[in-house]
């Protein structure tokens, strides 16, 4: 980050530790889709904050 952004958005010049990401497709059936679809629309929560939570709660 250059001296000028950081003086502009300081928030943005503290660093948290960086995850490492790894980018993964899920294939659904129809039925499985939709009720993933509904859950999100019924608790206003976006399928990847759903699922991430699902996985991080595996032992």
């Amino acid at each position: 980050m250059n001296k000028t952004a950081a003086l502009k958005f300081p928030h943005l010049a503290t660093f948290s530790k960086k995850r490492a990401l790894k980018r993964i497709t899920l294939n659904l059936t129809s039925d499985e889709a939709q009720n993933l679809e509904k859950y999100c629309e019924q608790t206003g929560r976006q399928a990847i904050d759903v699922i991430r939570e699902l996985i991080q709660a595996l032992p």
